[in-house]
């Protein structure tokens, strides 16, 4: 039990664990609004409004900065870590989803054109990367967390 209560102790690590918690029920509530449903996978789920990673990392580099300074070394390490997880979400996730949605596209022309076409059983994951409104507005989480916590 010593480790739990350690691991619950770490202020970086519940900054980090309480931001993309927020966000992602954020993410949750805003899919509720929109789409009128209850979506209980929004609450694991990555993409969407806002970004759950951004809101993870800052969190936890904001908290190392304020618990151990912008000359540690843990800082250092989790602010290149949360620009290369952001940059990444808008770029190459975000392109990832958008080639998936592409792919769907063609396969249900085949689909429907092709009786010999064989389909896959599910379509492929669309929303996985970001648009960079997203991650700011989980960057904005994580900020607020890691100053809080």
């Amino acid at each position: 039990m010593g480790y739990f209560q350690e691991l619950i102790g770490n202020s970086l690590f519940m900054a980090a664990a309480i931001s993309w918690a927020v966000a992602q029920v954020i993410k949750t509530l805003i899919n509720l609004i929109v789409t009128k449903s209850f979506d209980p996978g929004r609450l694991i789920g990555s993409g969407g409004m806002p970004s759950s990673h951004s809101a993870f990392v800052t969190g936890l580099a904001v908290s190392a900065f304020v618990n151990l300074g912008p000359g540690s070394p843990v800082f250092a390490v989790a602010f290149v870590v949360a620009f290369v997880v952001m940059y990444d979400a808008m770029g190459v996730r975000r392109e990832t989803g958008k080639q998936a949605e592409l792919l769907n596209q063609i396969t249900e022309i085949f689909s429907a054109n092709y009786a010999e076409f064989d389909t896959p059983e599910k379509a492929l994951k669309v929303l996985v990367g970001h648009t960079p409104l997203q991650v700011l507005f989980g960057c904005i989480i994580g900020i607020i967390v890691g100053v809080l916590i």
